[in-house]
């Protein structure tokens, strides 16, 4: 058998895996792939925790906004409620309010023709008055005159007692 380079390398070879399984070097490489195996195990537990966290977290964030949207919609819709009533009411108010002004403003009218009315009769009782005193005058002597001026007058004063009363 001849020993050459080749040779010496196998042995070499042989004697370095040799030292490497007597050191226990394949076993601390697999202790430490297991360990760095195992902590990335952790990590995706971690990782999947926190997801199903996030998660949970997501679902009652939009639970609340939900509930948020509910809410101001209820409220949006209790306004508008509120302001037709209250619009209804002001209309009925100032219908109420014109018909009031409408009814005093006839009642004001009323009261102005009964006055004028008034005014008129009172107007033509002195003209007829003055009428009848100058027709008299001129007509009959003076002593008949007076006593049928103040008869007359008399008379004409009753009557104007009756009308204003």
């Amino acid at each position: 058998m001849v020993i050459d380079s080749t040779f010496w390398v196998a042995i070499s070879f042989i004697i370095f895996f040799g030292g490497l399984v007597y050191l226990k070097v394949p076993q601390k490489i697999n202790v430490i792939l297991e360990k760095l195996i195992s902590d990335i195990k952790k990590e995706i537990d971690e990782s999947e925790k926190l997801r199903t966290e996030a998660k949970l977290l997501l679902e009652e964030a939009q639970k609340k906004l939900d509930t948020a949207q509910s809410v101001s919609n209820e409220i949006l819709e209790e306004a508008k409620k509120d302001s037709d009533k209250l619009v209804i009411e002001l209309n009925d108010k100032f219908h109420k309010n014109s018909e009031i002004k409408k009814n005093l403003a006839e009642t004001k009218i009323g009261q102005m023709k009964e006055a004028a009315i008034k005014e008129i009769k009172d107007a033509s009782i002195k003209i007829a008055v003055d009428s009848v005193k100058k027709i008299i005058t001129t007509s009959v002597d003076k002593s008949k005159l007076d006593t049928l001026f103040q008869k007359n007058l008399d008379e004409t004063n009753e009557e104007l007692k009756k009308i204003n009363s």
